[in-house]
């Protein structure tokens, strides 16, 4: 089982000195969450609370997640980084392919790319895209950002996107992409690519998702052994629960092991002292 620590609303500096330790304490990876703006107001309910409010405060900090890894990646060695979850269509492709693509070589291998469709249209409207059509936009988006990841020259022509004879430096190493969402849309997308990332999910609801994720490979002639299964759990506390994700086909677990500590408002020393005595507890499975 890897478990990535997840950076969710930590102050920045924080983020990184926790990345730091992680990588110090023999924890798989980190999760870097992405939203470029928080907008005071929205018309669009949050979809992963039952009563559509955001689970963050105002003024938490969303560092870009391509410039923390590339600082990051710099300062450990073992350490992988996954996004949870990037959202390619609120972007123009060749500007996202080349900030991964960047942070990819910074990282040697260690970058995992997770993205979602999006959920917020007024983040969409604002940064210029339309929030219409994002899911087959996004897959046109992996498609093409493959290419231009490729060596050589590239060309494209999509439904969305037409992209001259070009070519894109540096060449990245492989990025692996899993896919977020807990839609049946969303499983779709993750069993036509290389993982999923659940949302916070009990684990009988994760060991579902993972069995229909198990189908829709089966029907793509596709094998489980070495697709990704990532998620946090709200109903995991003990070693034997992380057993029996393990044993269901969950891969990684993200979670923030100072919870089960220190809870919400611990310092960064409590934080960190939390991630060693949870390596030590829950985590050897």
């Amino acid at each position: 089982m890897k478990f990535y620590v997840s950076t969710a609303f930590l102050d920045i500096r924080e983020a990184v000195e926790i990345a730091t330790a992680a990588d110090d304490l023999g924890y798989h990876g980190i999760g870097i969450p992405d939203h470029v703006v928080n907008l005071e107001t929205l018309q669009t309910p949050y979809p992963y609370t039952k009563d559509g409010a955001r689970r963050w405060q105002p003024f938490t900090d969303w560092p870009d997640p391509w410039v923390l890894i590339g600082a990051v990646a710099l300062a450990t060695s073992q350490l992988h980084f996954v996004t949870t979850v990037y959202l390619p269509a609120m972007r123009d492709p060749y500007s996202a392919a080349k900030a991964i693509g960047t942070a990819a070589v910074l990282a040697e291998g260690r970058l995992e790319l997770g993205i979602g469709v999006g959920w917020c249209r007024e983040e969409f409207e604002l940064l210029g895209q339309r929030f219409e059509q994002r899911g087959e936009r996004t897959d046109e988006m992996l498609e093409l950002m493959k290419q231009l990841w490729s060596p050589g020259w590239t060309e494209f022509d999509g439904d969305f996107y037409r992209t001259p004879r070009l070519e894109m430096e540096p060449t990245p190493p492989p990025i692996p992409i899993y896919v977020g969402g807990l839609s049946d849309i969303a499983l779709r997308r993750a069993a036509r690519n290389d993982g999923w990332i659940g949302d916070l999910i009990s684990l009988d609801r994760a060991l579902e998702r993972v069995a229909r994720l198990r189908e829709l490979r089966a029907e793509n002639a596709l094998p489980m052994r070495g697709f990704e299964v990532i998620t946090p759990l709200t109903d995991a506390f003990t070693r034997e629960h992380y057993q029996r994700a393990a044993a269901g086909g969950i891969t990684g677990i993200i979670t923030m092991p100072w919870m089960f500590y220190s809870g919400p408002d611990a310092s960064t020393a409590e934080k960190i002292d939390g991630m060693r005595r949870f390596r030590d507890d829950l985590a050897q499975v």
